[in-house]
């Protein structure tokens, strides 16, 4: 992505780097020599301070008042758009701020067509970079060309043009190539998830998910699986449960629609998914108890894939949902670190 956008990058680490883990995900990173890394509160930009982040840290959450001694004591940057947010920061002695410009998310940041209204304030209290963020980058569908389009009418009406402008996220790099601005936002791309068959450049798989298979047992025609007897078997069959369920972040959703890998067979979800238990349907799959089973990733056998999306798309929900639902129950094993 770096390679691509051809500026500097400022990764999305927010949620727990996307429920992956932060701490982990930064050690990575750092070794990129990132701009600087954007998170979601004042508490992720601590958190990071107290990690040894030495870099630039962007909240892109718009902050309350009274949040703000606690964002200029970590030496965070604020994203702030209206005027009483900017009075509010230069007031409190704040540094180095971004201005947030709105242009079609309608989530924050000063709407582009008032970004005049503000020209003096800014006169007086400039910001270090400007942004807008593309509700739509994912889709051949426009609207990111309108969105920049009126990034770059808003910034045309500031007194000066800022260090350091950005609008791309993940799905924007992939599908735009170099950027145009000076910094780019990659987000879960970097988490292994892509955005879509017809983006320029794909992620490697980055998530596995696996759990033991604990039990076996046989069932008779009429036995029932799980909680209100949704599946009942008519014909004799082998459930295999699982130690995981929706305590560890493993959707609910997912009872009777998702699949796991058991070696590189798929395997169906039996019956509904509990807390802490997932059953599944292992009739015509060789197994036993402690093997190892995949339910999201790559089989440890061979190259099979359940990617992040295939099991999003199985449970109705987006790849990220799916990723910052993974519980601090799951035990985290991370492979292939720099020493």
């Amino acid at each position: 992505m770096a390679r691509r956008a051809g500026v500097p990058l400022l990764p999305m680490i927010k949620a727990d780097a996307y429920g992956l883990g932060v701490e982990a995900s930064v050690r990575a990173l750092d070794p990129l020599e990132p701009w600087g890394y954007g998170v979601a509160t004042v508490g992720e930009g601590e958190e990071l301070r107290s990690l040894g982040v030495t870099r630039p840290i962007v909240v892109f959450t718009p902050l309350l008042k009274q949040e703000l001694p606690r964002a200029r004591a970590a030496r965070l940057t604020p994203t702030l758009g209206f005027p009483e947010e900017i009075e509010a920061w230069k007031q409190s002695g704040g540094g180095a701020w971004h201005l947030s410009i709105d242009t079609g998310m309608s989530r924050a940041g000063i709407p582009w067509r008032e970004v005049r209204s503000i020209r003096s304030l800014i006169e007086s209290f400039s910001p270090e970079g400007a942004f807008t963020h593309f509700h739509s980058a994912e889709l051949d569908d426009g609207t990111m060309k309108v969105q920049e389009d009126r990034f770059r009418e808003a910034i045309a009406t500031l007194p000066s043009r800022p260090r350091l402008l950005h609008t791309a996220n993940s799905a924007a790099i992939a599908r735009q190539g170099r950027s145009a601005w000076d910094l780019v936002r990659p987000g879960i791309f970097l988490y292994g998830v892509g955005s879509g068959r017809s983006a320029a450049i794909q992620p490697e798989n980055v998530v596995n998910l696996r759990a033991p298979i604990v039990e076996i047992r046989d069932l008779e025609p009429g036995d029932t699986v799980s909680y209100g007897a949704t599946l009942r078997v008519d014909r004799p069959a082998r459930i295999a449960t699982l130690a995981v369920g929706y305590a560890d972040g493993y959707p609910r959703a997912l009872s009777g629609s998702g699949s796991v890998l058991v070696g590189r067979t798929l395997a169906p979800i039996a019956g509904k998914v509990t807390m802490d238990m997932t059953m599944i349907d292992v009739t015509t799959i060789n197994c036993a108890i402690g093997d190892v089973v995949t339910l999201i990733g790559r089989a440890r056998e061979g190259d099979t894939v359940l990617t992040v999306e295939r099991v999003g798309d199985d449970a109705g929900m987006s790849p990220y949902e799916l990723l910052t639902g993974l519980r601090s129950r799951v035990e985290r094993v991370y492979a292939g670190e720099r020493s």
